[in-house]
């Protein structure tokens, strides 16, 4: 079983073979080594039918300061100027060690703090971050808007008592933000309860958050902005051959988190998995290879006048 490996984005990785041009299961005759944002866009546009609505998440690993914070909001607007029919949902994290620090904080003050207030002070980290990530898109005169959790409306309905299940979108707030936006960054990690009260979804949890925000919205695909340029078979600091997998399966990626290898929350591959919502794993750096989590089926159909090229090539 392949291993889960990843290194820095920092500009270490780039695109050197042929594989490389292999995204969601499709061949891309003619395309460089190295293309970019727009050609990428470009072929998901033709394999989604020109869907609008995109969620794109931005983890904690990735939001680790202002700098941080800058070069996001540089990203969205250039990819809003390359794709400016696109909708964007942008589900954040809090910031890097922000979860940790404030869940220390409270065991200083309660040695086992009650499930509700850990929940509710763990929703200023997110909260923090969907606020400044609003306040640079609009400095940046990016038409946007911040969500709180219950604007967002990912909630356990009044069935699932022990939220045991995955929480539902509800409501039309997050529908009429996009309408008016074109940026809605929204809490990942968090949903509400039945009564109102704010739940946290686990570690890996804003994962998740974009995969049912994705299925309730209806979008295109998901995209998991991380730190990491998605996965390799072998550890590319120890193995010089070590392979960037530029797609795998549903299956594959589930049973690399089963070994270990959680890049994705194995919930949010499961609730994909299971609407075969394609996921692309990326970095923000706009030539690092990416990782396509997608069914062999979905790929099939996407484009059946392209050459298919296996999910486990």
């Amino acid at each position: 079983m392949p291993r889960c490996f990843f290194l820095p984005s920092k500009g270490e990785i780039r695109p050197s073979s042929d594989r490389d041009s292999l995204l969601v299961g499709i061949s891309l005759p003619g395309l460089a080594p190295g293309f970019r944002m727009r050609e990428r866009l470009c072929v998901f546009d033709e394999i989604t039918g020109g869907n609008r609505i995109v969620v794109l998440k931005v983890g904690g690993s990735v939001l680790t300061g202002s700098k941080a914070f800058r070069r996001v909001t540089r990203f969205l607007k250039r990819r809003l100027e390359l794709a400016p029919n696109e909708k964007l949902v942008v589900v954040v994290s809090a910031e890097k060690l922000a979860t940790d620090t404030l869940e220390r904080r409270a065991r200083w003050i309660v040695c086992e703090p009650p499930v509700r207030a850990l929940d509710l002070l763990w929703s200023t980290g997110e909260l923090q971050s969907v606020a400044l990530l609003a306040l640079y898109l609009q400095a940046a005169d990016v038409r946007s808007v911040g969500l709180n959790v219950h604007e967002t409306g990912l909630q356990f309905l009044a069935g699932d008592r022990t939220c045991s299940g995955c929480p539902q979108l509800t409501g039309g707030q997050l529908m009429t933000a996009l309408a008016a936006h074109s940026v809605v960054v929204v809490p990942g990690f968090l949903a509400t309860r039945w009564d109102g009260a704010i739940v946290s979804l686990g570690r890996g949890g804003s994962d998740l958050s974009a995969v049912l925000l994705a299925i309730g919205l209806g979008a295109s695909r998901c995209e998991l902005v991380k730190d990491v340029p998605g996965y390799f078979d072998e550890d590319p600091r120890r193995d010089p051959g070590a392979v960037q997998l530029p797609q795998i399966s549903f299956e594959r990626a589930l049973e690399m988190a089963r070994g270990g290898c959680e890049l994705v929350q194995m919930r949010a591959l499961v609730a994909a998995g299971e609407v075969n919502l394609p996921l692309v794993i990326r970095s923000m750096d706009e030539r690092a290879p990416i990782t396509v989590i997608a069914s062999p089926r979905t790929s099939r159909t996407a484009d059946s006048s392209n050459e298919v090229v296996s999910a486990e090539t």
